[in-house]
């Protein structure tokens, strides 16, 4: 595994959410410190396109009066959400703004880039934000969260039929993880793995007393059982909004918030389902600086990450954190190619004489002291 490019000029967000499909990844939404997000305009889409690392920003979709489209006809802008992918096509649910939470599902068409609401029967599960998502079979499940209507965290399980756009309560067997939000999800070997959250010690209840789990738990998704396996290893600490990721049969976490440390991460761990191991491993290359709130997702042989709040105590008259808009690849298996750039890069060869586009790939590889080439950004 190496870290092989980190590009700046990339949406500035945080706490958005994000998937792939084709050869694009969609991210939707999120927040940047200073921001107004108490009023209803469209949630912004920007896409990336992972062969030549350049994103976009969808332009908004407008109405017979040439007027924006706005809430209801799209979902508004909000952050703590979830995206998944099933039969290209997108689907969001949840999320906040500063002022509402939203329990609307919205579908997202990569073809024509534009919004639709699926019509929806069944228990609607309660509005939220910090839930987690994932997909399985032709279900979309939903773990999670806190319901601000309530003052609760959740740890319900909900899905939605995809192929009969109903909603259904799970009920669950066995012990369920305790009540959290902003924990990661992932779906493997029909089990669907919870790690990380911020928890409560009064929970259900939210009295600002927070709890850091760092067990790893998963749901039998075919007998709904819950199970805690006994792990060996180097366990993760606890965290809040992290990355959670599968790569190869793996289970890979990264980075996150540990607020009674008031420690962030950039760490990396490995989780082997099949053994209960977890292994703490250090791609070469330089990895991208502690952080929470960002997106990482896999597409082929490399992991995207991007966005995301990291700790900036460089300067005095500064805030504490700084909002990011940078873009990083780690590359599990790097061709040749790859690893002869990094040593031009790492060398500083000249290399004047090459191929404009091989000079670009060049800039773009970031290893100690190179300089990261911005990104033309439509936004």
């Amino acid at each position: 595994m190496h870290w092989t490019v980190r590009l700046d000029g990339g949406p500035r967000r945080v706490n958005h959410a994000a998937v792939s499909v084709g050869e694009f990844i969609y991210s939707f939404g999120g927040y940047c410190t200073g921001g107004d997000y108490k009023i209803y305009e469209s949630i912004d889409v920007h896409i990336l396109n992972t062969n030549t690392l350049r994103w976009s920003l969808v332009p908004t979709k407008k109405d017979e009066d040439g007027l924006p489209l706005k809430y209801p006809e799209v979902p508004y802008q909000r952050y703590g959400h979830t995206a998944v992918a099933y039969n290209e096509k997108i689907y969001l649910w949840g999320g906040r703004n500063d002022e509402n939470l939203c329990n609307v599902l919205y579908c997202f068409d990569p073809k024509t880039l534009s919004w639709s609401r699926p019509s929806v029967t069944g228990a609607i599960p309660g509005a939220r934000d910090g839930h987690s998502a994932c997909v399985y079979g032709n279900y979309m499940y939903i773990f999670g969260g806190f319901e601000d209507d309530i003052n609760e965290f959740s740890c319900d399980v909900h899905s939605l039929n995809f192929d009969t756009m109903e909603w259904k309560y799970n009920q669950t067997f066995g012990i369920a993880p305790s009540f959290r939000d902003f924990h990661s999800t992932a779906a493997i070997h029909d089990r669907m793995y919870i790690f990380g959250g911020r928890g409560d010690k009064h929970s259900p209840y939210h009295s600002l007393e927070e709890m850091y789990c760092p067990e790893i738990v998963y749901l039998d998704l075919k007998t709904k059982v819950w199970h805690r396996p006994s792990t060996t290893g180097k366990v993760p600490v606890g965290r809040r909004s992290h990355s959670m990721f599968i790569y190869n049969g793996l289970i890979y976490v990264f980075g996150g918030y540990n607020g009674l440390l008031d420690q962030h991460f950039n760490d990396m761990y490995t989780f082997d389902t099949k053994t209960n191991l977890w292994n703490l491993v250090k791609p070469r290359g330089k990895a991208p600086s502690a952080r929470r709130r960002q997106v990482c997702l896999v597409k082929g042989n490399r992991m995207f990450l991007f966005g995301g709040t990291s700790p900036y105590n460089f300067l005095p008259d500064l805030p504490p954190l700084i909002d990011n808009n940078d873009t990083h690849v780690l590359d599990f298996d790097p061709s040749l190619k790859t690893l002869a750039l990094l040593k031009v890069v790492e060398h500083r060869i000249d290399t004047s004489w090459l191929p404009k586009e091989l000079r670009w790939e060049i800039r773009s590889m970031t290893l100690p002291n190179s300089i990261s080439r911005p990104i033309n950004h439509a936004g």
